[in-house]
């Protein structure tokens, strides 16, 4: 049985390695696409794109496993009973549970290394990729001059360029706005020619300029008791150095994103959703005593009259229709306070149990995504059994099926979960707690070497229903 065994793991490996980076492969292209006009232009470097690359394929995997391991179990077990190897392995007397063993027991024990990589690798990871994407976000373009139209990127310049001789910085018919003083373009420069060039390892850029003439605006630059309102200076050769220092990228300490809950692990959520609930429910029992000072004669819990003064004894004090006109104004004002004042208590509230839902979800998800690995094993293997089709072609079709379902059930449970119509709980288990009935019954199906999912089967019963139909 152990030759078996390991023959049987050997067939599920390769597969499962072959698809997990596969799935990995389309769901990191798939995540990136989102940040591709942010990262394009920015000369960030092979090393950069590596570094960022690296740790979002760490927080693609735990998604990528259940999908991997649905796919490899299909191709596996199908592969298995096209080429009639469970059918020779059941005639010798093991049943099909029994052949299952052994690659359920090591999708078992990669279910239990994905939760511990969830919790504590994908915390560490996400930390360090969106810090890192957070300061390429900041860092400018690389300089990208067109000719005949006015680059911008470089601090308190406005560049025109209007051909590009060749690729070593010549240039011609060159303008130039200075506005690097505030104000409007007091300074402009005309070039019939020039070069551009960066110097001390590309930390300058070097602007030469030939034949040229500088116009100022003498009055705009402050010069108001001139009597003279544009100077020109003209010039042979002139030079513009520019810092490049705002192109560089400079990394944020990571501390400042460590309180992101996709940075934390179950013990530190854990803390953040205690706290949060804590302080909800805090503010809601001080609802009563925050809103009392609105209320002039009852208090606003229980109603009764303050100082044993009631709004009929104050009424009785005063004439008619001065009470009457007063009496209205007063209360429509302290309405209208009551109201802003209880709308924005009960936003504040709502918003601390929707942060606090938010943090809950990411506990529960550490778990569910790990238990969606064997759910997707218990569905995939009985059901390659079944259908008995190996390769890329059946198996896609069903796996993508099954996830689309499970990933559509799973946003619906997480969005009402994090809005409060359901128990967090119940809302991240829901898509796990369906399927993990459907896994059961196929290997219910394909113990009891069930016909129901063979394409023959169908056929069968097709051509039956219109044998039956002709003979009515």
């Amino acid at each position: 049985m152990k030759k078996l065994d390991k023959l049987i793991i050997r067939s599920f490996v390769g597969p499962f390695l072959l698809t997990f980076a596969i799935v990995e492969f389309i769901l990191l292209t798939q995540y990136m696409l989102k940040y591709l006009d942010e990262l394009v232009g920015k000369d960030l470097g092979a090393d950069i794109f590596g570094e960022l690359l690296f740790y979002f394929s760490l927080n693609m995997a735990p998604v990528a496993l259940p999908l991997a391991v649905l796919l490899s179990a299909l191709m596996t077990f199908g592969t298995m009973g096209e080429h009639h190897e469970l059918t020779a392995i059941k005639t010798s007397g093991i049943n099909l549970t029994r052949i299952l063993l052994p690659v359920f027991l090591l999708v078992s024990g990669l279910t239990v290394g994905a939760f511990f990589f969830n919790n504590v690798i994908v915390p560490k990871a996400n930390l360090k990729a969106y810090s890192l994407l957070w300061d390429i976000r900041q860092k400018k373009p690389a300089m990208n001059f067109k000719e005949g139209a006015f680059y911008n990127g470089l601090p308190g310049l406005s560049i025109k360029i209007n051909e590009k001789v060749n690729d070593d910085g010549a240039m011609k018919d060159i303008m130039i706005y200075d506005h690097s003083k505030g104000g409007s373009n007091s300074r402009v420069i005309l070039a019939d020619s020039g070069r551009m060039y960066t110097d001390f390892n590309d930390a300058y850029l070097v602007m030469e300029l030939y034949d040229g003439n500088t116009y100022v605006d003498e009055q705009s630059g402050g010069f108001k008791n001139s009597n003279e309102q544009f100077v020109r200076q003209e010039f042979d050769e002139s030079k513009i150095i520019v810092s490049l220092a705002s192109f560089d990228l400079d990394r944020t300490r990571e501390e400042l994103f460590s309180d992101n809950k996709m940075m934390k692990d179950i013990n530190q959520l854990e803390v953040v959703t205690d706290s949060l609930r804590k302080y909800a429910n805090r503010e809601q029992q001080l609802y009563a005593p925050n809103v009392d000072p609105f209320f002039m004669y009852f208090k606003a819990d229980s109603g009764v009259v303050k100082n044993g003064l009631s709004l009929k004894d104050t009424l009785v004090e005063k004439e008619l229709p001065e009470v009457s006109t007063n009496t209205v104004a007063m209360a429509t004002n302290k309405a209208r306070n009551i109201k802003a004042f209880t709308g924005s208590y009960v936003e504040r509230i709502n918003t601390t149990l929707r942060d606090a839902n938010n943090y809950e979800i990411e506990i529960w998800r550490k778990y569910t995504q790990s238990a969606a690995i064997l759910i997707m094993f218990l569905i995939g293997a009985p059901l390659g059994a079944i259908i008995k089709k190996g390769g890329l072609g059946v198996p896609v079709i069903i796996s993508i099926i099954f996830f689309i379902s499970m990933y559509v059930m799973a946003i619906l449970g997480e969005k009402w979960a994090r809005e409060g119509l359901i128990p967090v709980g119940v809302g991240m288990w829901g898509a796990n707690i369906i399927l993990l009935p459907i896994g059961l019954f196929f290997l219910y199906q394909a113990r009891n070497d069930s016909s129901l999912l063979e394409v023959d089967f169908w056929r069968k019963l097709m051509t039956r229903l219109r044998r039956n139909k002709l003979d009515v």
